[in-house]
């Protein structure tokens, strides 16, 4: 289950009014500060984990209205603390956002509130803590939309940053990167001066650490996603004698995790956003004659990145993508690995074909009774988006997850490094018909992993049972394995040849219908009947008409508009009996 928190209505009056600068608590329930924080660390079926408003007051410190005014500074920065502390814990389905959040929300109401919270996040938020970044986007997520003076402030803070570390400099431009995203088009372009553009770029050099690099180049990516900044990255890289991008692209293969991610992303530019003349895109260069199975890239959104070879895959969305595999099971034993380079939340394991994934409400792999997911973040097994607690470690970046799935003895198996966990058979006990499994993940922001499907030799194969490997039994057409791309995909759509006498909506089936009063053509008659206005002028539809190219004449559109068509009959649409009857 991803953290998805929606954006309650919180109380007025948390913040004295008379001044923008401090905090003046008015009273037991609107003083409440950061005190320990995370609680609970769960029990074994994860439900004292769920903290709502009423558990969570147990660990917050109270103030009385004699306490002496706490600056808006310690205020914010103890609520971000609060937060990092509890989100690992959140595991409800819909949980109640914590009272940290809530308030936070309203401090943020104020431009100087707002400001406060970026600047708190820049030197609170600790560079190894797994969520830090997710936390970073999920409470700016959850702030008022900043106003452009606001935006251009914080592009203010690179040359005024006097203690640079870097935890500050990453927690910078992972702000950068979600500024970029979140405000469209002018905006945005204001936010990439010249000095934000210099900071980025910059930080791209030998010897800045890895995880400035890694979201340096999120932030550019994200800035390129308006297509004037896009030409003034381009242009910008272009000055240089080398290429950053390509030198930080050989990265792809590090045995550090953090630089690893470097590679995968700065590739990633170079195919996607920052293409250089005469350089093979990966995917032509990519080796992928021993895979016989990827990562399905026609079933995930645009937002989930799959490597050229279709087994990296990696999430710098604000939302919970998933993937499957493009090879199925039914029968027998099988076993694959993943080796994960990020210690945040993914949810990995096994999805059938009847599994959904709501991506922007936070489900995923092991959030429906069709799927179960291993979570070694929050050290949790997932299934019928309820946790449960297991005993192996909590990942980081090397580890290797192993998943077994067992269909005769209808059972999951989950291994960390080559420790097994319980037999789980949860995932069987709902339906005695479920069938159709696929390897599946789902992943929060910022995270990033490797499937093996049995391409190359196994780390940790299972000892105790004979299993299969997908790669000894799938195959896939040359075609198939080619991952476009989302440019270039785009752009083999375009020029798929259509028909000229297609529906304009769904360029499937023959334009036949003509609407009435405004006599607008071009649509097919199951468009027409979905229609409640005409798309070309908005009109109200009285009724609609069908059409019929007459059998003699053969040229591709008719010669003239009145031997193109003949009058078949009035359809009078079914929607729009009121407003045809007004018209009569």
């Amino acid at each position: 289950m991803g953290v998805c928190l929606c954006k309650d209505k919180v109380e007025e009056g948390f913040v004295d009014d008379s001044s923008r600068d401090s905090y003046a608590p008015t009273g037991s329930d609107t003083g409440r500060l950061a005190g320990s924080g995370g609680g609970s660390s769960g029990g074994p079926n994860g439900q004292q984990q769920q903290h709502h408003h009423h558990h969570h007051n147990h660990h917050i410190r109270h103030y009385s209205r004699s306490d002496r005014q706490v600056s808006l500074s310690d205020t914010v920065d103890a609520l971000v603390k609060e937060t990092l502390e509890i989100i690992r814990s959140i595991v409800d389905n819909e949980p109640e956002t914590p009272s940290s959040m809530v308030m936070l929300h309203d401090l943020t109401d104020k431009p100087s509130g707002w400001i406060q919270l970026v600047k708190s996040l820049i030197r609170v938020v600790p560079l190894d803590n797994p969520m830090g970044p997710s936390v970073i986007t999920l409470l700016l997520d959850d702030s008022p939309l900043p106003s452009k003076e606001s935006v251009l402030e914080v592009a203010d803070m690179i040359t005024r940053s006097i203690r640079r570390t870097p935890k500050r400099e990453r927690n910078m431009c992972i702000i950068l990167g979600f500024l970029a995203e979140r405000l469209a088009g002018p905006c945005s372009i204001s936010a990439l001066s010249e000095v934000t553009l210099g900071y980025l770029l910059g930080n791209l050099d030998e010897g800045i650490h890895p995880d400035v690099m890694l979201f340096s180049l999120i932030a550019l990516e994200k800035f390129a996603q308006t297509s004037e900044n896009k030409s003034t990255i381009r242009r910008k890289l272009a000055l240089y004698p080398d290429n950053p991008l390509l030198r930080l692209e050989r990265h792809i293969t590090n045995n550090d995790f953090t630089l690893r991610q470097v590679g995968f992303c700065a590739q990633w530019c170079l195919d996607n956003y920052f293409l250089i003349d005469g350089r093979q895109y990966s995917y032509e260069v990519a080796d992928v004659s021993n895979v016989n199975v990827m990562l399905n890239t026609r079933d995930v959104s645009e937002y989930l990145k799959i490597s050229a070879d279709g087994l990296t895959a990696r999430c710098d969305a604000y939302s919970f993508e998933s993937v499957r595999c493009t090879y199925q099971v039914n029968a027998g034993c099988w076993y694959y690995e993943v080796l994960i380079m990020t210690p945040g939340v993914m949810q990995i394991g096994w999805a059938t074909k009847d599994s959904n994934f709501l991506s922007h409400e936070g489900y995923g792999i092991g959030d429906d009774a069709y799927s179960i997911a291993f979570d070694g973040c929050r050290k949790l097994i997932w299934h019928k988006a309820k946790p449960m607690q297991h005993n192996l470690n909590v990942w980081s970046g090397g580890s290797v997850l192993g998943c077994l799935l067992d269909l005769d003895a209808r059972e999951v198996i989950f291994s960390l490094d080559g420790v097994e966990g319980e037999v789980l058979k949860q995932l069987f006990e709902s339906s005695d018909t479920i069938d159709g499994f696929f390897a599946a993940a789902s992943f929060m922001s910022f995270q990033q992993c490797r499937f093996n499907f049995g391409s190359t030799p196994f780390v940790y194969p299972p000892k105790n049972r004979p299993f299969k490997s997908f790669n000894d039994h799938a195959a896939l057409s040359e075609q198939d394995k080619i991952v476009l791309p989302r440019h270039l995909f785009l752009e083999q759509l375009r020029k798929l040849s259509v028909r000229e006498d297609s529906c304009t909506l769904c360029f499937d089936m023959k334009a036949t219908i003509r609407i009435e009063p405004c006599q607008h053509r071009g649509f097919c008659t199951n468009c027409a009947a979905l229609l409640q206005f005409c798309p070309m002028c908005r009109a109200d539809i009285v009724s609609t008409v069908q059409e019929e190219t007459p059998p003699d004449d053969t040229s591709p559109g008719g010669s003239s508009e009145g031997n193109q068509s003949s009058e078949s009959g009035v359809l009078p649409k079914a929607n729009n009996a009121e407003e045809k009857q007004a018209e009569v």
